[in-house]
């Protein structure tokens, strides 16, 4: 049975190798499950969030999963509004992976809420003044988007497809993508920018805070715009991940290295505004709330001036210029490089952007606020990674995520075509006298 579900042509592992590699990673699952049971049960207690750190590790894993899955919306934005054909080889994985990243996001969410049993008051009681209402619409409608997305690519299942009223909704569906990629991309648009919009409106946190521009913050921008330029390096990373798995190619140099070049210039477009925006906060922003920049950065080992380095040069000017540059870009190894560089970039903006923030002592009688998460924290931040892994897992065996996989992998062989037989010339006689 489990064979008959297999996509026809393709090749994977035996059963019981498969559902033993999914059972280890479903002990993470359980293991996450218990500590969210616990926090269910006994409350915020469990963590060691405080005065100090209201958002801590589960904001920052919820804003980096955000940014990091924002490859969907721009995926389907360059596809079906631009017409860049060559990204159909990619973009069912790209819509997985932002399926498994906003289901990650809504269940850090459910799980930070505190009070899970109350969450429908976010709809029902919206906080029309706050951007975090914005941001709950958008990530729930976005969701249900992606879900829609999702829904072809698994009614193309190799039996599902056998049944005609599925064969042709996904047929249909296919068709009238680009509404829903049009949507997707508005929505996300919203809630990634009002994401770093909070911080920037932060005026008591001088660290976060921005100058506006009409009436959003810098920070609006730059989180829009950091998701829109390292989606491909999650994309092409968890692709890569993937492939060394299973041991084949699933996706085309050609895809991979546009995928490439896009993230080379969205990157450096991306790190030149944001180098910008730092010069103008360190020597506008800052001492006119009577603050030198320096004293954001502590000595601590957490968050010295090394951070600021690491986000905006090794991982942001660095992948920047390996990406565009054609030579580094199509080095397998440099290009690895550049995208892994590019995932902790994006994800270091969001930590600094969550957890320093609340870090720095913004009154003279305080001292920096140095924070540590309880295994509980840890656990249910896990529990989405090993989720995902799963849900890719079960994706690659069921469905054909992948369209270039039997091409790339299993080349059809030509049928030998029997050659007529010709007889050798005769040699010339020699003319004798």
């Amino acid at each position: 049975m489990d064979s008959a579900l297999i996509p026809e042509g393709a090749k994977r592992c035996s059963f019981p190798k498969f559902y033993m590699g999914i059972a280890v990673v479903g002990a993470v699952v359980l293991w996450g499950l218990l500590a969210w049971g616990l926090i269910y049960w006994k409350g915020l207690n469990q963590t060691n969030m405080n005065d100090y750190y209201g958002f801590a590790l589960w904001i920052w894993a919820d804003l980096a999963v955000i940014a990091v899955g924002g490859g969907a919306f721009f995926t389907g934005l360059l596809k079906y509004i631009f017409k860049i054909d060559e990204l159909k080889n990619i973009i069912n994985f790209a819509v997985i992976i932002g399926f498994i990243c906003y289901s990650s996001a809504l269940l850090i969410l459910a799980i930070d809420i505190g009070q899970p049993l109350r969450g429908w008051f976010i709809f029902w009681h919206a906080n029309v003044h706050s951007m975090l209402t914005e941001v709950a619409f958008c990530l729930s409608f976005y969701f249900a988007v992606l879900t829609i997305e999702f829904i072809p690519n698994i009614l193309e299942n190799r039996q599902a497809n056998k049944v005609s009223f599925f064969h042709h909704l996904a047929h249909n569906m296919h068709g009238i993508m680009v509404i829903f990629a049009a949507t997707g991309a508005a929505l996300s648009f919203f809630h990634q920018g009002s994401l770093g919009g909070v911080a920037g409106v932060m005026f008591g946190r001088p660290f976060s805070f921005r100058e506006h521009l009409n009436i959003w913050p810098y920070t609006f921008f730059l989180f829009t715009w950091s998701a829109a330029a390292f989606w491909p390096c999650f994309t092409l990373l968890v692709t890569k991940i993937t492939e060394t798995i299973t041991g084949k190619k699933l996706v085309g140099d050609k895809t991979v290295h546009l995928l490439s070049k896009i993230a080379g210039w969205m990157i450096t477009s991306y790190i030149i505004a944001k180098i910008i925006d730092t010069i103008y906060w360190a020597t506008v922003t800052a001492p006119s709330l009577g603050f030198k920049w320096t004293h954001f950065y502590s000595n601590n080992a957490l968050y010295g001036k090394w951070m600021l380095f690491t986000e905006l040069i090794l991982c942001g000017v660095l992948p920047g210029v390996l990406l565009i540059m054609k030579s580094t870009r199509e080095n397998s190894k440099l290009r690895l490089l550049a995208i892994i560089l590019g995932v902790i970039g994006v994800c270091l903006n969001r930590w600094v952007m969550v957890l320093q923030v609340m870090a720095v002592p913004v009154m003279p009688f305080d001292t920096w606020a140095l924070y540590i998460p309880s295994w509980q924290e840890m656990a249910t931040t896990i529990l989405p990674v090993a989720y995902g892994i799963i849900l890719i897992a079960l994706t690659y065996r069921y469905l054909p995520v992948f369209p270039q996989e039997q091409e790339l992998n299993y080349p059809v062989e030509e049928e030998a075509v029997d050659e007529p037989v010709v007889a050798p010339a005769a040699e010339p006689v020699a003319a004798t006298e």
